[in-house]
């Protein structure tokens, strides 16, 4: 492609989930940019267009995972349930696509193998396989759960049954209809899908080397009358989420775990019986503190014991090594429960691991459970992984997989020093996972227009992260983890679940509303931070003197 003219942007934007159909919206409709959307996929929606597995649904409420920009975008859309269904995310991501026209700037089914910035044009070469563009700016909308893994196993290529993933399940689905079933994996996906297939298999194995903390969803339908509250309260709502821990609105701690343990276990009942990921934030210090994390795991682990009927099945299932939301907390619907069917097993490949997969089965301690279909449930290389399936090259022609070989450097997640006008939308070193995913997106989308808009108007060419502050900002980020319990368990968050992937904490774990409050203070003091390039070479600019140009 090397004599292939490319084709000119404004701003290239890798990915058509929430975050690339938002930033694709702000620079086009907003600041008037010839914008270009690249997606592998053919349809919008990111993750929730990949991930399609029986049971698939998001573990944030439906009334905070969905835009916020627009009163009458929000106001034209109402969700089903408490918690939303892959189909129905899906379908609202369509409905988003529809209603601002963001498809003619999208090229669906295009691979992006790679980008090289040009120090001579300060602009970005991309690399797809529909041919080469270029572009001043480059932003990456890739998902922090989108390279989907499957761990090596001896034999897999001679399994004569059907293997899927649920992060790449089949768009037409899969009959599962008296099939013997194995699963591996039994982190979020896993829990969702068990008790979807169950009743359809002849049989399930389960294959667990990790039991995973999960508290029941308590789903439910969202009626008229409710869902017309939440409609007449939306903004309030949407301001309390912008500055909460974890860009949704969740009831409040009561204090600490330490305290009256009489008032501490009806806090835990009543967040039990209510559902929902915000039992783990029932107290101040239940992330901080070894024996006020304890209460919350023993209350759990008596709830699997009181589900589950088989004894030496429940205590499987009971995490024992780390601390209760050191991973990601998984919200259920009977997936306990489902360990009572009779054509459920469990086996514990912790002790024993797998051994191979054979022509029929999988073999664990010399003996092979022979099934029709493996599942894995594996989950993902989360956040650095997307990126690597990209050939990233910034000043120098220095590749960021080099640059983040021990570990993922980024200024305030959003920017990388020696990578000029690339940003990240929920990147490693923001809140990203820790938060529900769309106010995090919404706010770097918002936060990057502003840039560039300032950059515009400043006559900036190209911008890029100060080495000294990407230095503070990664060690305060490691600071923030090295004060919780996050860092005890081998979570996917220090990707503890690659082999060979440097253990490093990856998100900001001091909440979106500190975040935010960061973030603005860097815009405030004429982003501050950041190295600024002059659109003519003879003109030097200070922060200073950029601040008053704006």
């Amino acid at each position: 492609m090397t004599n292939q003219t490319p084709e000119h942007y404004d701003a290239v934007v890798v990915g058509a989930g929430f975050a690339g159909m938002y930033a694709l919206h702000r620079l086009r409709d907003d600041l008037g940019m010839n914008v270009v959307v690249l997606e592998r996929g053919t349809e919008v929606g990111g993750t929730w267009y990949w991930n399609r597995y029986p049971g698939a649904r998001c573990d944030a409420e439906s009334t905070y995972y969905s835009y916020s920009f627009d009163d009458a975008l929000q106001n034209s859309w109402t969700w089903s349930e408490k918690f939303a269904t892959q189909p129905e995310i899906l379908a609202y991501a369509s409905h988003v696509a529809d209603r601002l026209d963001l498809r003619r700037d999208i090229k669906f089914g295009t691979d992006v193998y790679g980008a090289r910035y040009n120090e001579e044009t300060k602009r970005w070469i991309v690399v797809t396989s529909a041919g080469l563009l270029e572009a001043r700016y480059l932003i990456t909308a890739i998902g922090c759960l989108s390279a989907s893994r499957i761990p090596e196993i001896d034999g897999l290529e001679n399994f004569s049954g059907e293997i899927h993933h649920t992060g790449h399940w089949p768009h037409e689905g899969v009959d599962l209809t008296g099939k013997r079933v194995a699963m591996i994996g039994t982190g979020s996906s896993g829990i969702q899908l068990l008790p979807a297939i169950a009743p359809e298999c002849t049989h399930v194995s389960v294959f667990q080397r990790t039991p995973n903390y999960s508290v029941p969803a308590r789903n439910r339908t969202l009626g008229p009358d409710e869902q017309a509250r939440i409609h007449s309260v939306y903004p309030l709502l949407r301001a309390s989420a912008r500055t909460s821990v974890a860009g949704q609105v969740l009831a409040p701690p009561i204090g600490s775990a330490l305290g009256d343990p009489t008032i501490v276990t009806t806090e835990l009942d009543r967040r039990w019986a209510e559902g929902g990921p915000g039992f783990v934030g029932a107290f101040t210090d239940t992330m901080l503190d070894d024996k006020a994390n304890q209460i919350s795991a023993d209350y759990v682990r008596d709830r699997i014991r009181g589900i589950v009927e088989d004894d030496a099945t429940a205590e499987l299932l009971c995490p024992k090594d780390y601390p209760i939301g050191a991973k990601r907390i998984c919200v259920d619907s009977d997936y306990h429960a489902a360990f009572n069917l009779d054509n459920v097993d469990l086996v514990d490949v912790a002790s024993t691991p797998i051994e191979r997969i054979t022509p029929d089965g999988v073999q664990v301690d010399g003996q092979v459970h022979p099934v029709d279909v493996i599942v894995f449930a594996t989950g993902f290389d989360a956040m650095t992984g997307p990126f690597q399936g990209i050939d990233i090259r910034g000043r120098g022609d220095v590749a960021l997989t080099d640059t983040w070989s021990a570990g993922p450097l980024t200024y305030l997640g959003l920017a990388v020093h020696g990578f000029p006008n690339m940003f990240s939308i929920t990147g490693p070193g923001s809140p990203s996972v820790l938060s529900n995913m769309i106010a995090s997106i919404e706010q770097h989308v918002d936060w990057i227009t502003d840039y560039l808009k300032f950059m515009r108007v400043a006559g900036i060419a190209a911008t890029e992260a100060a080495l000294d502050a990407q230095d503070n900002w990664v060690q305060e980020v490691n600071d923030i983890a090295a004060g919780t319990l996050y860092i005890k368990g081998k979570s996917w968050y220090l990707g503890a679940n690659v082999p060979g992937k440097p253990q490093v904490f990856m998100p900001y774990a001091g909440g979106v509303g500190t975040y935010r409050k960061q973030c603005d203070l860097v815009a405030a003091k004429g982003y501050a931070g950041f190295l600024h390039t002059p659109e003519t070479a003879s003109e030097s600019i200070s922060t200073d003197a950029v601040s008053a140009r704006v």
